[in-house]
């Protein structure tokens, strides 16, 4: 039986350093029955012309926008011209491991699962290992995600034959945790291929690195993806700080 086409979904914006290693990583998957759609968020350095060589392989198709319009944009454009029966997202600085693909759609298979994430590790913008995991509860529940993001976006795959293409919000942070609740909604519940299959690269001025950054754009969540007025996303807050400070950290370990 031919393996479904997976849509590979890389949103770029001044990538030019990462980008390349970035696309090597879905080239070298054991699973080959794959679609790349770069959406360029309108780059000022040399992305372009670094992404173009790969266009050798027609696999890989290339977009780009004229304005910097945001990542959600980019995503959104990239998804309406996905052909793949799952969905699957890719930040143009983070790497996936050889069996990726072919471990988490043998997943999905198996277990009859509609959407699924994995395990990842951690590296700094140099590409040396932080020596970190940062795993998620085996099964992840709509209340869980609520209050934090358990998902990391280079692990995320979805079937678009069970949920449709999804749209992304163009709220221009924290898409993915958007996306990733509303899928979640539906099903209730999500489970993890229980193993690191993605590499993560934490950079300097990432959301990752900035607390205040962090708690500035999980507030707007609350307030303008779920409409919460002012009182009741100051509570959810203080759950997801609870969350984020004490219950996250015991699923990172060092490796």
């Amino acid at each position: 039986m031919e393996e479904p086409l997976v849509s590979v979904i890389i949103p770029t914006f001044n990538s030019e350093k990462y980008i390349s290693d970035t696309i090597q990583s879905v080239q070298n998957q054991s699973y080959q029955n794959w679609e790349v759609i770069i959406f360029d968020d309108a780059s000022t350095d040399e992305t372009q012309t670094i992404i173009t060589p790969f266009l050798t392989d027609k696999r890989i198709k290339f977009y780009s926008l004229e304005k910097n319009s945001g990542t959600g944009i980019a995503r959104n454009l990239a998804v309406s011209k996905a052909s793949g029966k799952y969905i699957s997202f890719l930040d143009a600085d983070d790497l996936w491991k050889p069996e990726k693909l072919e471990k988490q759609i043998n997943f999905m298979q198996k277990q009859k699962l509609p959407f699924t994430f994995s395990f990842y590790d951690c590296i700094d913008e140099q590409g040396n290992s932080l020596n970190r995991r940062v795993e998620a509860p085996r099964n992840l529940s709509y209340t869980q995600l609520f209050f934090c993001n358990y998902v990391g976006n280079l692990t995320g795959i979805y079937d678009v034959e069970y949920f449709g293409k999804i749209s992304i919000s163009s709220i221009r942070k924290r898409q993915d945790w958007m996306h990733w609740l509303t899928l979640l909604k539906k099903i209730k519940t999500a489970k993890p291929v229980p193993e690191s299959l993605a590499i993560y690269r934490i950079r300097k001025n990432s959301l990752s690195t900035s607390k205040t950054a962090l708690i500035q754009y999980n507030f707007a969540v609350y307030r303008q993806f779920h409409g919460f007025n002012w009182i009741v996303s100051v509570f959810c807050m203080i759950g997801f700080l609870f969350t984020q400070l004490l219950i996250k950290p015991l699923y990172s370990k060092k490796i």
